[in-house]
């Protein structure tokens, strides 16, 4: 079961060097998930080959434009492409507003039903989940209400111990196996915890527009992999905390509280042309960072 994310934009407040801003693609068993949606990001899915009519939910942190000026331009593409499938939008209330004022002053009527899903920035909630995936809100700390999202699995079928399987069993012996069954054959009982183990549930913790929090340390706790915000380097660690955002050491910081495995800075400031300092400056801290680029896929492994 694949479990990705797909970078498609990671400038800050305006394009910059060719970076274009924050929005990302999450895939995850069968389903894609758009998280923010910056100016430009329908062309960044053409460009990065990733189809806009595979996307079945939308979310958005906050309601700076960086974040959500490509929405518009995207369901307008869906409906030109004739999309008939659900689409579920979690946002903060007001979107629904910008939407219906931009709609009917150009008379756009979508020709798909569209699920407007209200998040609340002040708590953690479940606004999301099937039977392989939760998706939770992270509180963020911006000038503007700003959620982070935590994509977490839910339990999952155990594996195999290709060593231990014997010859005798068949194909639905295996799948029972994998499905926490014991398996007779003849006789003969073979207990379900001698051929197969657990599978590790994985993690995803994007966390958007956000100064230095805590706050936010135990619930991301231990997650596989975390994108933190890193608009500014450390030499400008008072105006990234005068505009409520965090240097690329603050989100090392953050990373090494949470003890997460891995860590990836973004929406950079459009005043740095090269992100070398980025990775500098986070890896002196925690050593596991790297930075997000646009048409990188990052697989969360189950190692």
């Amino acid at each position: 079961m694949n479990f990705e994310i797909t970078f498609l934009g990671v400038s800050a407040a305006m394009p910059a060097f060719g970076r274009n801003q924050t929005s990302q693609i999450i895939h995850h068993h069968h389903e894609n998930y758009l998280v923010d949606c910056g100016e430009g990001t329908q062309l960044q899915l053409f460009k990065f080959y990733k189809k806009m009519s595979k996307i079945g939910h939308i979310f958005i942190s906050h309601l700076h434009g960086d974040h959500y000026f490509g929405l518009v331009a995207l369901l307008s593409s869906m409906n030109m492409n004739q999309r008939d499938a659900p689409l579920h939008l979690y946002a903060p209330a007001e979107l629904a507003e910008i939407l219906w004022v931009q709609n009917k002053v150009s008379g756009t009527f979508y020709h798909y039903p569209i699920t407007f899903h209200e998040i609340d920035s002040t708590q953690s909630k479940t606004i999301y989940q099937n039977d392989f995936l939760t998706v939770q809100t992270i509180p963020l700390d911006h000038s503007l209400p700003c959620t982070g999202f935590l994509f977490q699995e839910k339990n999952r079928k155990k594996a195999l111990i290709s060593e231990k399987l014997i010859p005798e069993f068949s194909i639905a012996d295996k799948v029972a196996l994998k499905g926490g069954k014991d398996v007779i054959i003849g006789e003969k009982l073979y207990k379900n915890e001698d051929f197969t183990q657990e599978k590790r549930s994985r993690s995803y913790a994007f966390c958007s527009d956000t100064k230095y929090n805590e706050r936010i340390v135990d619930q991301i706790k231990n997650v596989d992999v975390l994108y933190h915000e890193a608009t500014f380097l450390n030499e400008k660690a008072a105006e990234a905390t005068a505009k409520f955002h965090s240097t690329a050491e603050q989100a090392a910081q953050i990373a090494q509280k949470a003890n997460v495995k891995k860590l990836f800075l973004g929406h950079y400031s459009a005043r740095y042309k090269t992100l070398e300092g980025f990775l500098e400056e986070s890896r002196a801290v925690f050593p596991n960072t790297f930075l997000s680029l646009e048409g990188e896929t990052v697989e969360i492994l189950d190692k």
